[in-house]
């Protein structure tokens, strides 16, 4: 998909109004990404994007949905530019990729979440259990993919919908049940809106969209949004289904549908976006806007840990508040050599301002420079 111009600018602004210093997808969500063809006309070179001399191996990487789109681009163009080198990514969820990480199956995990550094239930912590898998050493979350989260859905006739936080957390608790609620009507004066049920889709994989989407919710809207965020659904109503293309394609074949979904998935499948009002006025779903929202975060790691912490509950005029950032976690030691150098030529690639400028063109926004300088400085850490 294309961004249009306002989304292609949304790199600077970013950049002018991150305060670091206070501080998606193939048609079979399962599927491998890998590929030796030749990347599109004006990829970066190995050179160019920061990688030194061309590498050679095999890196294996697993996890988040939402920045399949994303990194099967990134992929495609490390490999052309290092013909000696095959990256596999299997997008199946981010709770399975930092499970397959920790247990030592993958380099490297995506991630729309940070690792949890707290245990509700007295057992090793996400970030425990990865220190033991680099064998004693720290895991780092290095952000790489941000993009927002579209409120998707199929409403014949209804080309333009508003929703607030409290309506929204209280559509997927099940406390609003049909389209012509007197609270939908409320904030969309002169819609029509139909006497039909909502139908409810959500992840029934564990997932970070899924957790950031109720963090989001319990941030924004805490009285109609009660239980603690996490990676799976907690919401009383609805439909599960498996990875970003399985809700987005029920929320495409259902009318009534809503789902939670990445928008590059919404816009995949020309599917309505709801624009959110979080206080100060409803605002369309760009890439300005989501950018406006990624400006607030603060980064919440030390050192070369850098995940970061978002502003759901922003009413910032024209900020879009439902985004989320996808994190590429990796060992800070504890590969073998071989493995460390063509991991860092990866991330070194991805984090690339020439790199992260195309992800515009899959629906993402490019990070902040101020980001991506972090995050470089980081890989050069890695040992």
């Amino acid at each position: 998909m294309k961004l249009s111009r306002s989304g292609r600018t949304v790199g600077v602004v970013v950049v002018g109004a991150l305060a670091l210093a206070a501080c998606g997808s193939d048609d079979n969500a399962s599927t491998t990404t890998s590929s030796t063809s030749s990347a599109a006309a004006g990829a970066s070179s190995s050179s160019s994007s920061g990688s030194g001399a061309a590498v050679t191996g095999t890196l294996n990487g697993e996890g988040s949905t939402a920045q399949k789109n994303a990194i099967a681009q990134v992929v495609k163009d490390f490999q052309s530019a290092n013909t000696g080198a095959t990256v596999n990514y299997n997008g199946t969820g981010s709770g399975a990729g930092i499970k397959q990480f920790n247990a030592g199956q993958v380099d490297f995990a995506g991630s729309d979440s940070a690792l949890k550094t707290a245990s509700t239930d007295g057992s090793k912590t996400e970030a425990d259990a990865a220190k033991a898998r680099c064998s004693g050493n720290d895991a780092w979350n290095l952000p790489l993919v941000a993009g927002p989260i579209a409120v998707s859905y199929n409403l014949p006739g209804v080309t333009k919908l508003t929703l607030t936080p409290e309506v929204t957390a209280k559509i997927f608790s099940g406390a609003i049940k049909t389209w012509d609620d007197a609270a939908i009507k409320a904030i969309n004066a002169g819609a029509t809106l139909p006497s039909k049920p909502i139908k409810v889709f959500f992840r029934s994989d564990e997932s970070g969209t899924t957790e950031n989407f109720q963090k989001y919710l319990a941030g924004a809207a805490p009285a109609a949004w009660t239980v603690a965020p996490s990676k799976k659904f907690a919401g009383k109503v609805g439909e599960g289904k498996p990875k970003s293309d399985g809700v987005a394609a029920a929320v495409k074949a259902t009318e009534g549908g809503i789902s939670y979904i990445e928008w590059s998935f919404a816009t995949k499948n020309s599917l309505g976006v709801a624009q959110i009002d979080n206080g100060a006025g409803a605002v369309e779903l760009t890439g300005d806007s989501a950018g406006k929202a990624v400006a607030a975060a603060k980064v919440t790691g030390t050192g070369n840990d850098l995940a970061l912490k978002l502003d759901y509950a922003t009413k910032t005029p024209g900020a879009y508040p439902i985004v989320l950032v996808t994190y590429e976690i990796v060992c800070s030691k504890g590969l073998d050599a071989g493995k460390t150098t063509l991991l860092k030529a990866f991330l070194k690639f991805f984090a690339d301002p020439a790199q992260q400028s195309k992800l515009t063109d899959q629906g993402y926004a490019p990070l902040p420079a101020e980001v991506q300088t972090k995050v470089a400085a980081a890989v050069d850490a890695i040992s």
